[in-house]
């Protein structure tokens, strides 16, 4: 029986491997320590905390800015549009009647025939 060179090396027979895997986890997983994660854990819920505090200040005040500046409109912005809006529309129905009524628009093409003789 032919032995390879690192098994000659250690001076152990063929039933070394299985020895050395005794002792041995069976996986490719890494050991991990609880302690690291669970830290990791608590200041990732901390820091979540602190962002949704921050998110709310934020909020609140971008909320107040936004109805002080409402109150200070001359016009509400919904009758604003609502003006706009109106003047969208009779602008788009003047602009359709002139040109529908342009003399041009009376003229009509004639569809030219194309007899061929063959």
């Amino acid at each position: 029986m032919k032995m390879s060179r690192a098994t000659r090396a250690s001076g152990r027979g063929a039933m070394a491997n299985d020895d050395m895997t005794v002792g041995q986890p069976t996986s490719n997983w890494p050991e991990l320590k609880s302690s690291p994660l669970v830290a990791g854990g608590i200041l990732i819920g901390i820091g979540a905390v602190i962002a949704l505090a921050g998110a709310a200040v934020a909020g609140s005040h971008v909320f107040g800015a936004i109805r002080a500046w409402w109150d200070v409109q001359e016009t509400p912005p919904d009758q604003l549009a609502r003006m706009k809006w109106e003047q969208a529309k009779s602008a788009a129905a003047a602009g359709a009647a002139n040109w529908q009524g342009h003399p041009n628009a009376k003229v009509r093409m004639a569809r030219r025939t194309t007899v061929t003789t063959g």
